[in-house]
């Protein structure tokens, strides 16, 4: 039996996600390793990039809306589309995360950020936002249970993080504004682990109707 045109265009919308999805994490690594290695042409690069994924996602959006307004759908297919939706919005937020680490760079050095590990740590919160993404692909509610489970992780490592800083900050001869700006990296990485948890509680939504909260316990 064939595909309903319905089915067809969510599932074309849906494969616009996933891509769109791997820009987004794509910069938000190239953006941390920019940071560490003080590369002027690589923060260019991110911020074009970053261009071209904000008319994607506005593009996606308004496929969606469109979607919403000429198919009408019902049941399953509205809770696809509004997913979709939803999704965009987490990955723009995301790839917003990306500009204020590279405008970090004249505030931190290579050592500070290799001090803290910060481009490992990112590259964690980078897979919870592809498995995440892959259990919306594959509907696996079990696989995006697990990315929120991940969460608890970062936010650990975000938590040692800050009290590590907190002591440095006591210290007479230290650089606050490098210290401030650490602690915002690791910020950034945070928010992105909860845009993937989030997501994951956009999918298990989508599987199974229950309603995920996701309670943000972060430092400002």
């Amino acid at each position: 039996m064939s595909e309903r045109p319905t089915h067809v265009l969510i599932k074309e919308l849906s494969q616009v996600l996933v891509q769109l999805s791997e820009r987004v994490v794509t910069n938000f690594l190239g953006a941390l390793h920019t940071i560490k290695h003080q590369d002027a042409q690589g923060a260019y690069q991110i911020r074009m990039v970053e261009n071209e994924i904000d008319l994607a996602e506005v593009t996606l959006e308004e496929r969606c809306l469109a979607f919403l307004a000429t198919q009408q759908p019902v049941a399953s297919d509205l809770r696809s589309i509004v997913t979709i939706i939803k999704i965009n919005d987490d990955l723009e937020h995301i790839s917003d995360l990306a500009l204020r680490i590279i405008d970090r760079i004249p505030e931190i050095s290579p050592e500070m950020v290799e001090s803290f590990e910060f481009e490992n740590i990112g590259i964690y919160a980078g897979e919870m936002v592809k498995k995440s993404i892959e259990a919306f692909a594959t509907k696996d509610s079990t696989l995006a249970r697990g990315v929120i489970g991940m969460d608890e992780t970062i936010d650990a490592i975000h938590q040692k993080v800050h009290k590590r800083i907190t002591t440095l900050l006591k210290c007479p001869d230290s650089d606050v504004d490098q210290l401030i700006a650490a602690l915002s990296i690791s910020r950034y990485i945070e928010r992105m682990a909860d845009h993937a948890a989030r997501i994951s509680s956009e999918v298990i939504f989508l599987v199974t109707g229950d309603i995920m909260l996701h309670t943000e316990c972060s430092y400002e």
